[in-house]
């Protein structure tokens, strides 16, 4: 359990709050998993800009990449790790901090 006393702001992640990789975290906190092509459609985003904000988030440890092959074709799925779904919330936490909710 978290320490009650503790400041919100501690949670605040810069490498998660860009607008891309927020979507990524949100995305990914709700579906568990997702392929990466499903990603970027969803984020209306390049397969190069997805790519290096999954780059970003995975050498930070907030997410995995599983290939796996599907319709005879090599897939990416992306998934937040353990570490980068407590990032995630602790990020919310903050954001709800500054916004007073």
């Amino acid at each position: 359990m978290s320490d009650p006393a503790a400041d919100p702001m501690d949670g605040f992640d810069t490498t998660i709050h860009a607008p891309n990789r927020l979507r990524i975290c949100a995305l990914l906190d709700t579906a568990g998993e997702a392929e990466f092509a499903a990603v970027q459609r969803q984020l209306d985003v390049s397969a190069s800009v997805l790519s290096k904000h999954v780059t970003v988030l995975a050498d930070a440890g907030y997410v995995e990449q599983r290939k796996a092959v599907r319709d005879t074709r090599q897939r990416v799925w992306l998934r937040l790790t353990p570490q980068g779904r407590t990032a995630y919330h602790a990020h919310l936490a903050a954001l709800r901090a500054i916004v007073g909710t």
